[in-house]
């Protein structure tokens, strides 16, 4: 996914970057920032000639009233010189909308033709600054203009209203300023959504794919380990005893072969699984609850001694999951006695009823003499107990009082 996450990125807006301020370009695209301050966009050219033009023609308007004021000799020269330069620096708002904001303060109340940048520039602030900064520039620009209205006054307006017309331009100047930002802001978290909602999607997908092949892994282990502990037993009986009579070495050839067909059948359904993607269609049928008496009947045949005591109330009804877990429960538990205790009778009791659950029990004694050390001991019943408590059920497995090992777990089935 890393070498992929650039790409939506980059074509959020194909052929249409120009439509959008350079700042949401560089928010929206991560390479537009690379290499350092991003580049004015079409769109930006525009907007800054309009704003210049803004600027220049109140500037106009204000050194027409010029006339009519008392002012000193030579100040209505200076007024239009700081106006004239106060437009010009209209071009160096993008990158330093603070510094020009506030230089526009002093200077805005100084001259009258100023108005126009004074405007374009406590605007620019709003959009693209935090609150904080326009508070203290609108506030300064809120207390000086009773002062300037009163050293200045407008031939053509009252004293109040002219301040209170000042006031109410600088706060719609603000909030229309905050309230592009704000859509500004709007676009970047519908973004950073979407980029968090994919994110998640992935991670979710991953985490499937990951549960998925664990359980597949749990699958090969429950499947395979029951198969080839019969395939070693008959093994070792050929090679221990290769003067055993011609029926039992017939008899033994005959389960390796069948357990051998099995192991691969099952391990073609595996592989088919990790193809289709698909644990629930595959050709072969999984194995269920009404299949323990094959598996017990199988056991028997490799020789085992085994009892089955099943007492369950309308078999049929029983969930394929729970009978499918119940299944690999009474095999794993076969094929750890078949491992451990060799030689010993295992009894395998299942009971149950809609509405108690279903009850599965594997137990067998102690094992006469020492028996070797089998690798990989337990990783079986791990996996057994994390596929019980998926399902809703509970598992526990120990020695037992006589010295042998019991496995009991507990299957909802409501």
């Amino acid at each position: 996914m890393s070498h992929d996450e650039p790409q939506p990125a980059q074509q959020v807006f194909p052929g249409r970057r120009w439509l959008l301020p350079s700042a949401l370009v560089k928010e929206l695209d991560p390479d537009a920032g690379r290499s350092g301050r991003p580049r004015r966009t079409a769109r930006d050219w525009v907007v800054d000639f309009l704003f210049f033009l803004l600027a220049v023609f109140i500037g106009l308007m204000a050194a027409d009233t010029l006339r009519h004021e008392d002012l000193p000799q030579g100040y209505a020269k200076f007024d239009q010189v700081v106006g004239a330069l106060s437009c010009a620096a209209v071009w160096l708002r993008r990158r330093w909308p603070v510094g020009l904001a506030v230089a526009m303060v002093p200077v805005g109340f100084v001259s009258n033709t100023a108005g126009g940048a004074s405007v374009v520039a406590l605007f620019t602030l709003a959009v693209h600054r935090p609150f904080r900064y326009v508070a203290w520039v609108a506030l300064a620009d809120l207390v000086l203009v009773p002062v300037f209205f009163w050293l200045r006054p407008e031939p053509d307006l009252p004293y109040v209203w002219a301040t209170l017309f000042g006031v109410l331009l600088t706060g719609a100047i603000v909030g229309w300023g905050m309230f592009v930002r704000s859509k500004r802001q709007l676009m970047l978290s519908l973004r950073d959504r979407v980029r968090r909602a994919e994110t998640e999607a992935g991670l979710r997908a991953e985490q499937a794919q990951r549960l998925a092949r664990e359980a597949i892994a749990r699958e090969m282990h429950d499947v395979l380990a029951h198969r080839l502990t019969l395939l070693s037993v008959h093994a070792g009986a050929l090679e221990f005893r290769p003067d055993a009579p011609r029926e039992e070495i017939q008899r033994a050839a005959g389960v390796i072969r069948e357990s051998a067909h099995e192991a691969l059948q099952d391990l073609r359904e595996i592989i088919g699984v990790l193809r289709a993607g698909d644990t629930d269609d595959s050709g072969r049928p999984q194995p269920t609850l009404a299949a323990l008496e094959a598996l017990v009947t199988e056991s028997r045949e490799a020789g085992m001694k085994v009892t089955l005591d099943q007492r369950v109330t309308d078999p049929a009804a029983v969930p394929a999951s729970v009978g499918r877990t119940a299944y690999r429960i009474s095999q794993e538990g076969l094929t750890n006695a078949r491992k451990h205790a060799p030689g010993t009778e295992v009894t395998v009791t299942v009971t149950g009823a809609p509405g108690e659950g279903l009850s599965v029990t594997v137990r067998n004694p102690a094992p006469e003499g020492e028996v070797p050390h089998v690798p990989g001991s337990g990783q079986g019943l791990i996996g057994l107990t994390e596929r019980a408590t998926l399902t809703g059920g509970r598992l526990e497995h120990g020695p037992v009082a006589d010295g042998g090992f019991e496995v009991r777990c507990w299957l909802p089935w409501g």
